[in-house]
């Protein structure tokens, strides 16, 4: 039964035209339960390891994909890679670790107002999209990232992004940053020596 179960798994993977949950496909193959599901993906995602494609989940979601080690053999012309400006990279930095968040939050955490342009370019990109409105006054829009926000950086849910100290590690945070929260911290009364 197993091997029929991931024959069937692999199978449906291959034609799908998107990335597919195991509810989904056990919703293709009618009499398999998602944990059945589960199992054999688990098994194919094993059997493709070595091989020149890999089985992978992203965001709950399952599909095949070149081997990162071999992925340069495919490519047939260089990407061309569009840069995020700072100010669309600290907000999807914020959608990504507060979501759902609203327009009105980012500006509090950046403290400065943020252009519609700003989530519009995050939004054609695929990476935020609208995931609602506040039950507030005002009923503001709130953001969340995508899927494809997690296909794009390897990840394969919020939990795998990077914690504070990972940041500091790789040099990505502010040494201003850092001294103005160590100011911050300091006991009332007490002065900066000078020295």
């Amino acid at each position: 039964m197993s091997e029929e179960m991931d024959r069937a798994v692999e199978a449906t993977l291959f034609a799908a035209e998107e990335p597919l949950s195991a509810e989904a496909l056990s919703g293709h193959l009618g009499d398999a339960s998602p944990a059945d599901v589960r199992e054999s993906l688990k098994r194919l995602a094993s059997h493709y390891a070595p091989r020149g494609i890999h089985l992978v989940e992203r965001a709950g979601r399952w599909h095949f994909q070149t081997a990162p080690d071999l992925a340069h053999l495919l490519r047939r012309e260089r990407e061309q890679v569009r840069r995020l400006s700072r100010a669309a990279t600290e907000v999807l930095a914020i959608v990504a670790y507060h979501e759902p968040v609203s327009r009105a939050e980012i500006e509090a955490i950046r403290g400065v107002q943020t252009s519609s342009g700003t989530l519009d370019v995050l939004m054609e990109a695929g990476w935020v999209r609208v995931a609602g409105r506040r039950e507030v006054p005002g009923r503001p829009v709130i953001y969340a990232t995508t899927p494809a926000f997690l296909e794009h950086f390897g990840l394969a849910s919020r939990k795998d992004l990077p914690g504070i100290d990972e940041l500091k590690a790789a040099g990505l945070l502010d040494p201003v940053d850092e001294a103005f929260d160590a100011m911050t911290a300091m006991p009332e009364g007490a002065e900066e020596s000078e020295g």
